[in-house]
């Protein structure tokens, strides 16, 4: 567990040897779209490396950098002591990647599809007669390797997906969004999945994913990207520690400005932050019992009606809203308007 949290630039042992470095590295679309912007960290082999940040941040564009869908402008990424600019083909032996849209074909069996995927991978037929049982039984999927694919659950699919990225053994697992769609239980079996690959089998996992719980669940190290940089960098239990005191999160029924809220509670003692985002205002405080009266008098006083206020303990939305601005939901529906 790393046990410090660090904004960037951080500083990096020369002598460690991570399972994925990435340096400096930059990339521009057209003229002024900066998707990356001297983006810098690095993740420890067997770990499970968490990567968040608001549409648009530069997630995706690192993603592809580092599976060698891309290439940047500048910079420098090793993937298992690899060069992806110069080593492409070895660093794609070495990994996996498991897509947010199912690669399984519905048509054709469990098996079918293992076999076809190890036939990329130009793995022989002897290979295949062995690897392919032992990751049918490692995901519970020996009993329905011989169905059509088309008659799985969403849960059995995607646990065929993972089966498929592992099927030529790769040092390192990329995974974007592996639970979206799924229900919570078939969430939580697959989580069980991917912390055993991990802790269990020493696999390098890189997850994206549009579930905080999940990150807080299972990511060692979790890194926001915002405007193409790394703005923080720790284990989920630091960064939330790093907030400290409570959070209030208070639903107004009309709608003001951060700057006359800001007036109106400026001479409340104890607050350490204001943030508004459209109807809610997030407060956080030393001792949220002691200043959320308070906060709800003086906003009463100026005209201000709330709706609902909650006390809580800092979390991964807090943390996400401390240094992106918005919380994780407002990330979604602007991605995602429908």
């Amino acid at each position: 567990m790393i046990n410090q949290t660090r904004v960037i630039p951080s500083t990096r042992s020369a002598e460690t040897t991570y399972a994925i470095e990435v340096s400096q590295l930059t990339k521009t679309y057209g003229k002024n779209v900066k998707a990356l912007d001297c983006l810098t960290f690095s993740v420890n082999p067997g770990s499970i490396f968490g990567l968040l940040g608001p549409n648009g941040a530069g997630k995706s564009t690192v993603i592809k950098i580092m599976t060698t869908l891309t290439q940047p402008n500048s910079g420098e990424v090793r993937i298992a002591g690899l060069d992806v600019i110069q080593q492409p083909d070895k660093v794609r032996k070495s990994i996996g990647y498991v897509a947010q849209k199912s690669g399984v074909d519905p048509q054709c069996t469990g098996r079918e599809n293992l076999m076809l995927q190890g036939q990329l991978y130009g793995l022989s037929r002897k290979i295949l007669h062995s690897r392919i049982p032992e990751l049918l039984d490692r995901f519970d999927l020996l009993d329905v390797g011989d169905r059509l694919c088309r008659t799985y659950s969403g849960g059995m699919q995607r646990k065929m997906d993972i089966a498929m990225g592992l099927i030529h053994e790769p040092n390192i697992l990329f995974l974007d969004e592996p639970t979206t769609g799924l229900d919570p239980e078939a969430r939580k079996a697959l989580w069980e999945s991917i912390h055993r690959l991990s802790k269990v089998e020493g696999l390098t996992v890189v997850l994206t994913t549009h579930y905080l719980e999940e990150a807080d669940q299972l990511a060692d190290l979790l890194a926001i990207i915002n405007f193409g940089k790394l703005v923080v960098e720790g284990s989920p239990e630091v960064l939330k520690a790093g907030l400290n005191g409570d959070s209030l999160q208070i639903e107004l029924v009309n709608s003001s400005s951060r700057e006359e809220i800001q007036r109106m509670l400026q001479e409340v003692d104890g607050i350490h932050e204001i943030l508004l985002e459209r109807d809610f205002l997030h407060v956080r405080s030393e001792n949220g019992a002691v200043t959320l009266p308070a906060v709800l008098g003086s906003l009463e006083a100026g005209g201000i009606h709330v709706n609902s206020a909650t006390i809580k303990r800092p979390s991964l939305d807090d943390v996400y809203l401390q240094y992106t601005g918005k919380t994780f939901n407002e990330t979604l529906k602007e991605s995602d308007p429908s």
